[in-house]
């Protein structure tokens, strides 16, 4: 039987420190479908579009991985696409904090959908979408912090 998680997020840029947990998910499951979760009200860099682009230039190379958005809960989209787990990425405490209280959310809805947390490794830790977008814009080389792709949709900006 095939293993198959989601990993969602909103991925306003995919980062390098996404991608580390996406290949460690990789080595638990079959199959990774990297969700870009959709939000209406929420204020994004780039589009639906552009983020799922990125992401699927940034993960062409991956055997397993497919890239998917919504604009529902993560929780359905799993039981609907039969996973059994949502994949979360944990940086410091603060993250922490918001997962558990995700984590007991999505429990509520769904138990049987499990959260499965790969601590960051150190050199991704401070890496994060927002941080990623400041830095940029302060003209700060962010090569190193990001696949290609992203840099790629910043200068097409």
């Amino acid at each position: 039987m095939m293993k198959r998680a989601i990993y969602p997020g909103s991925f306003d840029p995919i980062t390098n420190g996404h991608l580390d947990v996406l290949k460690r998910a990789l080595k638990v499951f079959d199959e990774v479908i990297v969700l870009v979760a959709v939000n209406p009200e929420k204020k994004t860099k780039f589009s639906e579009q552009e983020r799922i682009e990125m992401i699927e230039e940034a993960t062409k190379d991956l055997k397993g991985v497919k890239v998917d958005s919504t604009t529902g809960l993560s929780v359905e989209y799993a039981k609907k696409h039969g996973a059994t787990c949502l994949i979360r990425g944990l940086r410091a405490v603060t993250d922490f904090e918001y997962e558990f209280s995700l984590s007991a959310s999505n429990e509520f809805i769904d138990d049987s959908i499990d959260m499965v947390f790969f601590m960051s490794h150190a050199e991704t830790s401070f890496i994060s979408s927002s941080s990623i977008d400041e830095l940029y814009h302060k003209g700060v080389d962010i090569s190193k912090l990001v696949p290609e792709s992203v840099v790629k949709m910043y200068r097409k900006k």
